[in-house]
């Protein structure tokens, strides 16, 4: 027997004790179930290396060294602390109130740790659902390790402690989930069953290894089938092993647009290595007339890599693992040799001319030059290496410090991969709803879409979907109704497409058959507070306050830190009359979400009634730092400082709201009214004219005009306003006006 044989019959021998244990434990079903611990029976040396690698360790619990510390967002005016307690960790966020006490305070038991910690690490919490969520403040590797806010976070008003981790993201950051059945159906919430697993496993790039162990657990079974029963990358085409890679680490971009789309009828965990990438998913790009081929972000080093000369010119032979070995990765001085010897197998000649020819240096690191590492646009604390491989190193400073920003792109969507796709029904159905999805092309979109349905008359429910949302998003709500009904009808047990048919009902003022929708929604899946809350609404559109407040209550029952559930109970309770009631709904949804404007705002309103100057002051101020251009805010809040005598402060809100809403007609004539008290007649007069442009019958505008023209002596034009006013709807300008008639007549008798 030689020693190759030896080996082989060995790790036979041992597979089939580890079958043998996993059978006696009733957990000889799939290896997707069991996770990848067998797979270390016949292959520890690759298992013990693997361990070690950011892929391996992309997720796992808080462990015993995550950085305890405190962190002030001046940005939304929160701080932060990470601290730990009889073992567990936790993150609170809280503010300050003008007494320096902490409000809005929320703590979440960190759970999971996303992320190496090669470059970053994101905390999340497991809720009450069964959902993850991703807390605010993350970890950072840069200078030594520090607490910074996590990607679309470092702004006034973020998502708090309320962001998701839906499928897409765990896909690439972990291993296969156990979910919910019918959770994986298009448009689910991501929901988690049972304990996560802790990391990427040896299927993600394998398959499932199922049959594999089944049949190197089964006595004479053949070397060729065993080994053929599992995923061996390094068999597949150059072509298939990349897209192994690119199923996680190609994303055009992560700002909207979107960068790719998951093929409708693949649930979300479907991707099998060595499939046609295209078959589950097709990525996207930015239109080439847009000049944005030169972004660099954190997942950018496919992208990045193919339009290197080295990827082009390799003739589709260069792939990650030409110089990656996804078993094992190099660190500090280990990792330049390797970068480098491998640079070398095609470079070796070039490197040598230009040494001799004096325009390279004899030694150093190729990667250090040619793929150096710059700041990442899109998580603005890390630095990756650049894996476009230039010729030149880019001018200035690689790793300057930048400010997060958002990007709304709008332009074309065009494919990106796969390079060509097909003429199928399929495809053009996607390629329009990418225009949509995210807004980057609504206009043409919607008409692309609606063609392309017109033309293949898909059966997918999803397709008229989002045909219907982006014409609501593009302010078509009448021509989306039918549309949405479209959706329902081709699936009608679709919670998703019910709510969403629901909504846009009651958004049309059809609220009797928006009840009766959102109660079929809701009986389909019960544990989706949204839909609850989307019933809520619509009971109260209906005046049914009763039942409003029941609806939304059953959607706190299911996610009790749903804000905009809070928010409109205290809607509900303040109309009902029950204003303690009303005020702890308020607080309570900006509790969970300190960056509500319309909660900040509704309670600054409330605060206003009860005469609470400087706590209604405060509300405002929050509000309007949130929405600077919200006109009724502003108004609001300029009728309560000139309640309060502070004339000059409501004078500046109100033009600040009329500069935010020239068409606002009671902030015209609330500025003329005051413009008059401070006897500036001259400037009051635009304002009460611009306001009976907007609404000529107003009562108000129409006396305070013939104020205005009393004032500059002209009685004619002052009486056909005031007899305007007299013949108005507002008893008591009715009355003041015709009073004033009176007196301006009595003489003329």
């Amino acid at each position: 027997m030689t020693d190759l044989d030896t080996i082989w019959a060995v790790a036979i021998g041992v597979l089939r004790l580890a079958v043998a244990v996993l059978a006696a434990t009733a957990a000889a079903g799939s290896l997707r179930a069991q996770g990848s611990s067998v797979c270390t029976a016949c292959h520890p040396k690759i298992a013990a290396s693997y361990a070690k690698t950011g892929m391996a360790r992309s997720l796992a619990p808080p462990s015993a060294e995550i950085l305890v510390g405190d962190f002030f967002h001046k940005a939304s005016n929160t701080y932060f602390s990470m601290v730990r307690r009889d073992g567990v960790a936790y993150q609170i966020g809280y503010q300050l109130d003008s007494a320096g006490k902490r409000i809005n305070v929320t703590e979440k038991r960190i759970d999971y740790v996303m992320g190496s910690g090669n470059h970053a690490k994101t905390f999340l919490s497991r809720t009450i659902a069964n959902t993850l969520i991703e807390l605010p403040l993350g970890w950072y590797a840069e200078k030594g390790g520090y607490l910074a806010m996590n990607p679309g976070y470092d702004r006034v008003a973020h998502d708090g402690f309320r962001r998701p981790i839906t499928y897409d993201c765990m896909f690439c950051h972990n291993a296969y989930p156990k979910i919910p059945a019918g959770n994986e159906r298009p448009f689910a919430d991501a929901v988690y069953s049972g304990a996560l697993p802790e990391g990427i496993d040896c299927q993600r790039c394998h398959g499932s290894g199922e049959a594999h162990v089944r049949l190197a657990g089964t006595k004479g079974a053949k070397r060729e089938d065993i080994r053929g029963a599992i995923v061996n990358p390094a068999r597949l085409s150059p072509e298939r092993q990349l897209e192994g890679c690119m199923v996680c680490h190609l994303e055009s971009t992560s700002f909207p647009l979107p960068n790719a789309l998951q093929r409708f009828e693949r649930p979300a965990f479907s991707y099998k290595p060595g499939e046609p990438l295209g078959d589950f998913l097709i990525n996207f790009d930015h239109a080439p007339e847009a000049g944005r081929t030169d972004k660099f972000e954190i997942v950018s080093s496919v992208y990045r890599l193919r339009q290197s000369a080295c990827f082009l010119k390799s003739a589709g032979k260069m792939t990650c693992t030409t110089c990656h070995d996804p078993h094992d990765v190099p660190r500090g001085e280990d990792a330049d040799r390797h970068y480098t010897a491998v640079c070398r197998q095609c470079h070796a000649g070039d490197f040598q001319r230009l040494v001799a020819g004096g325009k390279h240096v004899a030694s150093g690191s190729c990667v250090e030059c040619h793929m150096p590492k710059r700041r990442t646009e899109d998580v603005i604390h890390a630095a990756a290496t650049d894996h476009f491989i230039q010729r030149r190193k880019p001018v200035g400073d690689l790793l300057a410090e930048r400010s997060e920003h958002e990007d709304h792109y709008r332009g074309r969507v065009v494919p990106y991969y796969p390079e060509v796709l097909p003429k199928t029904p399929e495809n053009e159905l996607t390629l329009a709803a990418a225009q949509v999805i995210q807004q980057s092309n609504l206009a043409a979109g919607i008409g692309q879409l609606a063609e392309a349905i017109e033309k293949f008359k898909p059966q997918r429910a999803e397709y008229y979907l989002q045909l219907a949302e982006a014409l609501q998003n593009n302010g078509e709500l009448e021509k989306a109704v039918p549309v949405f009904r479209d959706a329902v009808r081709r699936d009608p047990r679709s919670a998703y497409a019910l709510q969403k048919l629901g909504t846009a009902l009651r958004k049309s003022g059809l609220n009797t058959e928006a009840v009766e929708v959102l109660n079929r929604a809701v009986a389909l899946n019960p544990a989706r507070a949204v839909t609850w809350h989307e019933l809520g609404l619509a009971y109260q559109s209906s005046g049914r306050s009763t039942e409003a407040a029941t609806a939304i209550r059953k959607a706190l029952a299911v996610d009790p830190e749903l804000p905009e559930a809070h928010n409109n109970l205290g809607i509900i309770r303040q109309g009902i009359g029950d204003l303690p009631g009303a005020e702890a709904s308020f607080r309570e949804a900006i509790r969970i979400r300190p960056a509500y404007a319309d909660a900040h705002a509704n309670l600054a309103g409330l605060l206003s009634g009860f005469n609470k100057v400087e706590q209604a002051r405060e509300e405002f101020e929050s509000a309007l730092r949130l929405r600077p251009a919200d006109a009724p805010t502003r108004y609001n809040y300029a009728m309560l400082l000139g309640q309060a005598g502070q004339i000059d402060g409501a004078q500046r809100q109100l033009e600040a709201a009329l500069q935010a809403d020239s068409s606002f007609a009671d902030a015209h004539i609330l500025l003329g009214d005051l413009l008059m008290a401070r006897q500036q007649v001259r400037e009051a007069g635009p304002h009460y004219r611009e306001a009976l442009r907007l609404v000529p019958e107003s009562p108000r505008a129409h006396f305070g005009l013939a104020a205005v023209l009393l004032g500059s002596g002209d009685v004619q034009g002052a009486l056909l306003h005031l007899r305007s006013a007299a013949a108005g709807s507002d008893p008591g300008i009715r009355d003041q006006a015709a009073g004033l008639l009176r007196q301006i007549q009595a003489p003329q008798k």
